[in-house]
Order: C-alpha cells, then sequence, then structure tokens
C-alpha cells in the first residue's frame, strides 16, 4: 500500500526534475548526438561540431533577446526582418556611403535598438499586444529593406566581415562569432541570475500584476527589455553579415520563427516567467544537431523542416506537463 502511495509522488518529482530548466534540453541534446553519431562516422568530430555552432549563431543570437521577451510573457515576430534592415543598413551606409565600417556597425545597431525600443513604447505606453505590435513592425522592417536596397551590398570592409573569420584550436576552426555569441549568453545569464533586474523580468512573467503591487517598475522594464532585445537583433545582423559576407535584404524572413523554436526546445515557457537562457542556446543547437545530422543521413530538407515542427509541440507539450506537475 505504501509503495503505491509513493509511485505517484514519484513520477511527479521525476517529471519536475526532467522539465527543470535546462535539464530537459540538455538531454535531448545528448541523446541526438547519440542517435546521430551512429547514423554517420562524420559526425563526432571537431570540423562537424564546429560547423554546427557556425550555422547556429545568427539564430542563437537573435533567440537570446527572443527569451528576454517571452520570459515577459510578449512574443517577438519581427526579429527576423529587424535582423535584415540592420544588416543591409550596416553595410549599404558602408559601401555606398563610405561610412567607416565600425562607425557603420555601431549606427546599425543602434537602429535596430530603436525598433526594439519602439515595440517596447507601443506594448506599454498604448497597452497593445505584443503579438499584434511585433507582427505590424515585422511588415514596416521588410518593406523598408526593400525600401533601401532590393539587391545584395558586397565589397564589405574588413572590420564587418572580421566575426566571421576562424582561428583554430587543434584542427578545428572556430569563427570570432562563434566566441562573440557564447560570451553574450554569459553575459545575459549573470544579468538574469544575480541581478536585480534580472529577478524582475521572471517576477513581471510569473505574475504581472503581483509585480506591480510590490513595486516593480514594469513599464520600465519592458521598455528595457524590448530596447536589449533590439540591440541583440543588431548583434545578430553582424553575425549575418560576418558569416555570408553580403549584405542581403532577403534574408531573415523564416528567422523570427526558427528563434521561437530555440527558445521553446531550450525549456522557456511560453507563458512566461519559466525558464533559463543557457536552455536557449541548447535549444538552438538541437535545432543544428538535428538538421545537420539529417543532412548526413541524406534525409530531403523538407523532412528537416517537418521534424522540427515536431519538436515545437513535443517542447510546448512538456512543458504543459511541467507546470501541471508543479
Amino acid at each position: 500500500m505504501a509503495t503505491s502511495s509513493n509511485q505517484p509522488s514519484f513520477r511527479r518529482r521525476l517529471l519536475v526534475f526532467v522539465t527543470a530548466p535546462g535539464v530537459g534540453p540538455l538531454l535531448a541534446l545528448l541523446a541526438a548526438c547519440i542517435f546521430f553519431s551512429f547514423q554517420s562516422d562524420r559526425f563526432l568530430s571537431g570540423r562537424n561540431f564546429s560547423l554546427i555552432v557556425q550555422q547556429v549563431v545568427v539564430v542563437g543570437t537573435l533567440a537570446i533577446g527572443q527569451t528576454l521577451i517571452i520570459l515577459t510573457r510578449g512574443i517577438d515576430l519581427s526579429n527576423g526582418l529587424i535582423m535584415a534592415f540592420g544588416s543591409i543598413f550596416m553595410t549599404g551606409i558602408a559601401v555606398n556611403n563610405g561610412v567607416p565600417g565600425i562607425l557603420a556597425i555601431l549606427i546599425g545597431i543602434a537602429v535596430t535598438a530603436g525598433f526594439g525600443l519602439l515595440n517596447g513604447l507601443l506594448v506599454t505606453q498604448l497597452k497593445l499586444p505584443p503579438f499584434i505590435v511585433t507582427l505590424g513592425m515585422l511588415n514596416i522592417a521588410f518593406a523598408l529593406t526593400r525600401i533601401y536596397s532590393t539587391s545584395s551590398v558586397v565589397g564589405l570592409p574588413a572590420s564587418q566581415r572580421f566575426f566571421g573569420e576562424t582561428f583554430t584550436i587543434g584542427e578545428t576552426a572556430i569563427t570570432y562569432g562563434s566566441i562573440l555569441m557564447l560570451v553574450i549568453y554569459l553575459l545575459v545569464w549573470y544579468v538574469l541570475q544575480y541581478t536585480p533586474i534580472g529577478r524582475h523580468i521572471y517576477a513581471i512573467g510569473d505574475d504581472p500584476e503581483a509585480a506591480r503591487l510590490t513595486g516593480i517598475p514594469i513599464d520600465r522594464i519592458l521598455l528595457t527589455v524590448y530596447a536589449s532585445a533590439g540591440f541583440l537583433y543588431g548583434i545578430a545582423a553582424l553575425l549575418l553579415v560576418a558569416r555570408t559576407g553580403v549584405g542581403d535584404p532577403q534574408a531573415g524572413q523564416n528567422a523570427n520563427l526558427e528563434s521561437i523554436t530555440a527558445v521553446v526546445l531550450g525549456g522557456t515557457s511560453l507563458f512566461g516567467g519559466r525558464g533559463a537562457i543557457m536552455g536557449t542556446l541548447l535549444g538552438a543547437l538541437i535545432v543544428g544537431v538535428f538538421r545537420n545530422g539529417l543532412q548526413l543521413m541524406g534525409v530531403p530538407s523538407i523532412y528537416q523542416v517537418l521534424i522540427t515542427g515536431m519538436l515545437v509541440i513535443l517542447a510546448v507539450s512538456v512543458d504543459q506537463l511541467s507546470r501541471r506537475a508543479k
């Protein structure tokens, strides 16, 4: 009798452990790596893992800003197109207008931060739903990108290509962009875990009304979150430019969904207030590992998209089960 009464409690504790922020994504990543290592001899190599990281650098950086917004019960559908505008703008003024490369980078990042700030103002001052605000901003950024340029910008200055360059550790080539992405993850992790603004972000996402009653300046925090996300989209634009070597007005059209996928697979709740930034990094890597592994297996790209969609539904289902267990 005692055994049967303890069994549900054990299952509940096991479920809470597996669905704790970071644990589930880590187990999923390890399982994926083990599976694909048996499917291809090329998977477990430093060169291949370096390639996976390079492929997720842009979306992984976008997903940092997306995580901050989702933690506050919001969502950003515009981040990919904001990134695209930032990339075409910073490269365009450098190549076509003679602005020094580093200054052009700073201007481009300031522009994307301005987009994020505008999103935040519309959410906090007009009390518009983040979904509607960012859906509208997606179209605005898309149109502005096409108005500014309809063709790729080439002949970029060395400063804008720097983060696409590599250094070697052993026989493995690592891009400076990969290092920059990891540094940003560490900085945001520290802010979320050990600073008052990080605790406020979680509190707003968990219960906005309770956060307001405790004196947390909700509007100021949300403005900071959206502006910071826009800043990060500018960094992603720079990494995109450095990786491709051009300013591409066609870039970023599906990046919003890819960044949301990374956040969800990383264990951050779409209901806000729960998640870990390092889980987002794991989520981006899970997508990268699956796509890389399936390519090595010769699986057509359309099935890669299908499997990614299934993973998102599974991750949201696990989140729901975790909320019920707690």
